[in-house]
């Protein structure tokens, strides 16, 4: 019991010492006269919430909610630009792709140069591929990716293989593949190209006069290409 009062009397005594270090504390604040680290004392948050409060608080607090709504304007701007983006990119979802239609026999050969229709068609969109002319027209001027594919198999083992295709854009031609040997019967080869396009410009497979295409059952001589990105029509050279 004794031990008991005598804890509580040593308590009682701290809380009393700790209440008039605080007073003290307090009228040393107010009575101070001379230039103050941070300009001005808060003496209720000084001395009645001592952990992590400062005379600038509520300086701290202003900067941190102007920190707030600027980044929430920032935020908001790029959501914008975002939707502007997708808004005028969502109009430039274009790709094609055709093969021309089995055959036994041979196509070709002819007396000029003859533009392919591949007229088996299994995506168009933006509907630049023509499949009556074998003609690409660009939608939207930017950057694409052509591939075609050639195939010929003209009958019997060591029947000579005579077939040339080019691509060509605005009657300019920029790749090509051939074929002139006596070693087998059938042949197939492949291109890729990226090409610049401005609105309107035209892309087609040419087959060269005197050349043909024999034996593709199967629809394997295909004609594709794609936007990648868009870009104005200053860019699309």
């Amino acid at each position: 019991m004794k031990t008991l009062v005598c804890v509580w009397m040593m308590i009682c005594l701290c809380y009393c010492a700790e209440a008039t270090a605080s007073d003290l504390l307090r009228e040393s604040a107010v009575s101070w006269l001379g230039a103050l680290p941070c300009g001005s004392w808060d003496c209720e948050c000084a001395f009645s919430k001592l952990q992590g409060c400062c005379c600038v608080s509520s300086a701290l607090d202003d900067l941190e909610q102007a920190t707030f709504i600027r980044m929430m304007g920032l935020w908001d701007g790029l959501m914008r630009i975002n939707t502007q983006v997708q808004d005028i990119t969502a109009g430039c979802k274009i790709a094609f792709t055709a093969a021309m239609l089995p055959m036994s026999a041979c196509f070709g050969p002819f007396t000029s140069n003859m533009s392919i229709s591949y007229q088996s068609v299994s995506l168009n969109q933006g509907n630049g591929y023509n499949p009556a002319l074998g003609v690409f027209t660009a939608p939207h001027a930017g950057t694409y990716s052509f591939s075609f594919t050639v195939y010929s198999k003209p009958g019997s083992a060591g029947e000579r293989l005579y077939q040339k295709l080019q691509l060509v854009k605005d009657g300019t031609v920029l790749a090509s593949s051939w074929e002139d040997n006596r070693e087998d019967s059938e042949d197939s080869s492949s291109q890729t190209l990226l090409l610049q396009l401005r609105r309107g410009c035209q892309v087609y497979m040419e087959l060269l006069s005197g050349r043909q295409i024999c034996g593709d059952t199967q629809g394997l001589n295909t004609f594709s290409g794609f936007l990648i990105y868009p870009s104005s029509e200053e860019l699309g050279n």
